[in-house]
């Protein structure tokens, strides 16, 4: 099973520009890699449907679900509290260093830098201390990835991808944002490698 990299979209229609799916699909026209649908509050028969609208927008299994239920689909992320499902391929969860992160394929840690999305939670961990904090967990950089260059320091410092919310939700043009925080991030990972590799 692939682990999710790239840019990574948590969804929030409460904050979203426009329709929730109209600026989902245009952060994947964007580079957006994966989406993680979150709407928690939804009763199950909307989460589903919405869940059916998105999925066709990326690559099969690129829609995870928040929660242990993955809606027919094949990948869930958890928060720290919520059950480990049976059969899902796919289970990454939100980590903030106490809960045990064997039982996953990926974590997110946050927040990153602070962020407006959820202001006065932290401290911020930084991308070099996220990356002491992860080990050797697959990880994505959450919270405050909201520039180029913030987008590249989590490159650089080892993340697997950027789970990107409010600067994507809130964009007047989803479509660019996406991909320049995109671009920004895959041009410092492939950098890292071939800085790795010379080593070498």
């Amino acid at each position: 099973m692939v682990t999710p990299g790239g840019l990574v979209v948590l969804t929030d229609r409460r904050s979203a520009a426009g329709p929730l799916v109209e600026v989902v699909a245009a952060a994947v026209r964007g580079g957006a890699d994966w989406v993680i649908l979150r709407e928690r509050d939804l009763g199950y028969e909307e989460r589903a449907a919405l869940a059916a609208q998105l999925r066709p927008l990326l690559p099969p299994g690129r829609l995870i679900v928040a929660g242990p239920d993955p809606l027919g689909g094949t990948a869930v992320h958890l928060s720290a509290a919520d059950p480990l499902p049976s059969g899902v391929p796919l289970v990454g969860r939100s980590w903030h260093g106490a809960e045990p992160p064997s039982d996953v394929d990926y974590v997110t840690l946050s927040p990153i830098y602070p962020t407006a999305t959820k202001p006065g939670y932290g401290p911020a961990l930084g991308a070099a201390g996220a990356a002491a904090l992860a080990g050797r967990v697959p990880w994505l950089a959450l919270g405050g990835v909201d520039s180029a260059a913030r987008a590249a320091e989590c490159a650089r410092a080892g993340a697997e991808g950027i789970a990107v919310l409010g600067a994507i939700m809130r964009a007047a043009n989803p479509a660019r944002v996406a991909s320049e925080l995109a671009g920004a991030f895959a041009a410092a990972q492939r950098a890292a490698a071939s800085a790795g590799a010379g080593a070498w």
